[in-house]
């Protein structure tokens, strides 16, 4: 049996019932071909058809003609519970929503005279963003003149690096944009792999 240069791939990917082929499928009446391919539910291949047989063939099943490769000539469909492959679908679809860890960004806010306590809660809680697995955007504002001494502000950003420098690593150097001095740090490997994806 010849199949035509990039048809295969899609036969296979349609019998194994691999990949993703969600994206507005017809089912059904919907399908427009004359002809097409039927593979049934095990991934074994019946043949090419009138589309009247094989909607009659997945009645007398009580299965849905699905067209899972309408690029191929003839279109490959395959019976299926449809209903049934849309539920699981999108339960795997939440399931791996669940386990995504989204990265966010939060920023800590310095000013150049900072007093050591001050220095301390924006400190804590920098770690905590990290321990979170969340990046940190430590900013320094500069005001009026002290822009001229750029060398305090990556001091204090370097010293702000050190105390969290066992959960984190610096992601970008601290730099001047503007009037404000910009680091980022980014929380280690080791530190991401702790959190659980649901919390």
């Amino acid at each position: 049996m010849s199949l035509a240069g990039g048809v295969y791939p899609l036969l296979l990917l349609a019998i194994s019932g691999g990949g993703s082929i969600t994206k507005d499928l017809r089912v059904n009446e919907e399908i427009r071909a004359k002809e097409v391919r039927v593979i049934d539910v095990n991934g074994n291949q019946l043949g090419i058809m009138p589309l009247a047989s094989a909607l009659r063939l997945a009645e007398e099943k009580e299965l849905d003609l699905v067209e899972v490769a309408p690029q191929a000539k003839p279109p490959v469909c395959r019976l299926m519970d449809y209903g049934k492959f849309k539920y699981e679908q999108s339960k795997r679809e939440k399931e791996a929503k669940k386990k995504q860890r989204i990265i966010n960004v939060k920023e800590v806010k310095l000013r150049l005279n900072i007093e050591d306590h001050d220095f301390l809660v924006k400190a804590r809680s920098a770690e905590r963003f990290l321990r979170d697995g969340d990046k940190v955007k430590a900013t320094i504002m500069f005001r009026g003149r002290e822009i001229v001494h750029p060398e305090l502000g990556q001091v204090l950003l370097t010293r702000l690096a050190e105390h969290v420098k066992d959960i984190s690593t610096i992601e970008r150097q601290p730099k001047l944009e503007g009037k404000n001095m910009v680091m980022i740090l980014a929380p280690k490997q080791e530190v991401r792999q702790e959190i659980k994806p649901d919390q």
